[in-house]
């Protein structure tokens, strides 16, 4: 019992069992491999999160790259813009065409709203209007007829810069003159022709598109450009007619300078963009005033197609409050008013049913509402669009409100999508090709070619018919 743990080699450590000595090994190694995997696998997780963290600011800095490269480096939505431009304009010449015989009662001296009252109310709103720099039939004529012929040029799109400054004065000396003269389309062309003038409305179906094409063929065959002449003439000559006015006081100064301030700094905004094309050494001042007039070119059509959305909205949520919208029988008072009958039958016609009468309440209601909804969810802003335009189309027939149908139909042309205006556009130009063949045919028909004169060797040949146009 005494020899009971002693050990014969001398050493006195505690002897230790062979059953516990192999039970404990693997335990140890085994606790060391899970602690190992366990630090490998937070180790990768960390990574995997830092990489994702990672991936996800560079997909947000690569997005937010990519928008501002866009909104930066080209105008968007070129057809679009034109298609505003030609709505418009052509809407409002359409308006001064149909009004011509009686231009005098509604903006002129002959109107009910005389030209001191007028007078008095422009001093205290500050609004502009030519109309108001002389009291006559002449001067009132001059004004009418540029705001014809400015209508009328823009449409086309000859030097749009300048023309869209020149509609947003005819307009705005017109309706600025006898206020109580518009409705609701009046209005809306009020906000889009000043709207119009911070666009870049002329980069397609436009003159000044053509023109640049063809000088741009041109130098790439190798031919000599020449100058521009006519831009920088019309520029001086509007120059010296501002600087006239504001001499004779004529332009009411207003907040921060007014009207006075916006015309001369477009004035100085055109002739700065001139001297850069023309006299820069470098491209860089160009690239500059690409760039900001990009941004100033989104910033207004997002402007267009928030006003447009709110227009709707306004419309439709004020509809809702109104009882005869919620009993559904809102749309059957209007064709029944003489003012709003231009086809008696056709407005009976429509009024006879009455579950039509209670689907068209509705459905204005419904897609006035929920269009602003839709501009996210491209299908359904299309078939909505479809139908406002449609609307439309008929409040102009039925309730004989063409120029208020026209104005809404331009402002919902900005978010038609741009595949189907391009269509729109090939659609045009083989109709117009088309057309001037027509017309070449029946020139050619009309005047036939002479025939040459007779000589003695071709009299013994064998005469043939005479031919008339071009042989095939």
């Amino acid at each position: 019992m005494s020899d009971l743990g002693h050990d014969p080699t001398g050493n006195h450590e505690p002897t230790r069992t062979p059953g516990h000595h192999q039970a404990s090994a693997p335990d140890h190694h085994h606790a060391s491999s899970l602690s190992r995997d366990r630090t490998r696998t937070l180790g990768r997780e960390r990574l995997a999160g830092r990489i994702s963290r990672f991936d996800r600011r560079h997909r947000v800095d690569r997005t937010l790259a990519h928008a501002i490269t866009r909104v930066t480096g080209e105008a968007l939505g070129p057809y679009q813009s034109a298609m505003i431009r030609i709505g418009f304009a052509g809407t409002w010449l359409l308006f001064l065409l149909r009004e011509f015989p009686h231009r005098e009662e509604m903006y002129g001296p002959d109107g009910p709203w005389s030209w001191d009252l007028a007078q008095q109310l422009i001093a205290s709103n500050h609004a502009f209007t030519a109309l108001m720099w002389a009291d006559g039939q002449v001067w009132f004529g001059i004004v009418y007829a540029f705001a014809v012929l400015s209508s009328l040029l823009l449409m086309l799109g000859w030097r749009t810069r300048t023309m869209s400054v020149l509609f947003m004065i005819g307009v705005l000396s017109l309706q600025n003159r006898s206020i109580f003269m518009g409705d609701g389309g009046d209005n809306v062309i009020h906000l889009m022709a000043i709207y119009l003038v911070l666009t870049r409305c002329g980069q397609v179906w436009s003159l000044d598109e053509r023109r640049e094409r063809r000088a741009r063929d041109a130098r790439a065959r190798g031919e000599w450009v020449g100058p521009d002449r006519a831009g920088p003439a019309l520029w001086t000559v509007l120059g010296l007619v501002l600087a006239a006015a504001t001499l004779a006081g004529k332009i009411d100064g207003g907040f921060l300078g007014g009207w006075r301030t916006i015309y001369w700094g477009l004035w100085a905004v055109q002739g700065l963009w001139w001297l850069a094309g023309r006299y820069g050494r470098s491209v860089q001042p160009r690239i500059l005033l690409d760039v900001v007039a990009n941004l100033v070119h989104n910033a207004a059509l997002f402007v267009i197609m928030a006003e447009a959305c709110l227009i709707y909205a306004t419309a439709g949520w004020y509809k809702i409050q109104g009882s005869r919208w919620q009993d559904g029988t809102a749309v059957y008072y209007p064709l029944h008013l003489d003012y709003f009958s231009p086809w008696p039958a056709l407005s009976d016609l429509l009024s006879a049913s009455g579950t039509l009468m209670l689907l068209v309440t509705y459905g204005t209601v419904i897609v006035q509402v929920a269009f602003p909804f839709t501009l996210f969810n491209r299908r359904v802003k299309n078939v909505l669009l479809a139908a406002m335009m449609t609307e439309h189309a008929v409040i102009a027939v039925v309730l004989g409100l063409p120029f208020f149908s026209l104005a809404m139909i331009a402002a919902d042309a900005v978010f038609l999508p741009t595949s189907f205006l391009r269509r729109m556009g090939g659609w045009a130009a083989r109709a117009r090709g088309g057309l001037f063949s027509r017309l070449g045919r029946a020139r050619t028909v009309r005047g036939p070619r002479k025939e040459p004169p007779r000589t003695p060797e071709a009299a013994g040949t064998t005469a043939e018919p005479p031919h008339v146009g071009f042989t095939a």
